[in-house]
């Protein structure tokens, strides 16, 4: 899939919940379906600086797709890294450089978050697209 189309699939099972309530505990169980972090990437080099709550996220290169694993100790955040992960993993490191997560917008994320989740999302975005544009340029 494409990530304009993962966005569209995010968005819709967004749409199928009332209420932030119901909107915060699928992004909770969606935490669980995160491709974890190896214990030995569970370092701080790999901890995304400037977050409230611990984030770790490792990229590596296969080929010309980029695969991420990610962890948090907060579930919450956990959530918002998951969803990233499933818009970006195995995806070309132009595609992630070169789009957009219009999603975060389309199923009202950002107005929801505190300012220091917002701001974390903020930079775990960036953080992935760092990794893509580093592979990339190799």
């Amino acid at each position: 899939m494409t990530i304009q189309e993962i966005q569209e699939e995010i968005i819709d099972e967004f749409d199928l919940f009332d209420d932030w309530m119901q909107k915060y505990d699928y992004l909770i169980e969606s935490s669980k379906d995160i491709p974890l972090i190896d214990e030995t990437n569970r370092v701080d080099d790999n901890l995304i600086k400037g977050c409230q709550s611990k984030v770790w996220l490792h990229a590596k290169q296969e080929g010309d797709k980029v695969r991420f694993t990610a962890d948090s100790d907060a579930i919450i955040t956990k959530g918002l890294v998951a969803l990233l992960v499933r818009v970006f993993d195995g995806q070309k490191c132009k595609d992630i450089i070169d789009n957009e997560l219009h999603f975060v917008d389309a199923i009202g994320l950002k107005e929801h978050l505190s300012m220091n989740r917002s701001n974390g999302l903020v930079l775990m975005i960036k953080q992935m697209k760092f990794y893509a544009l580093a592979f990339q340029a190799k």
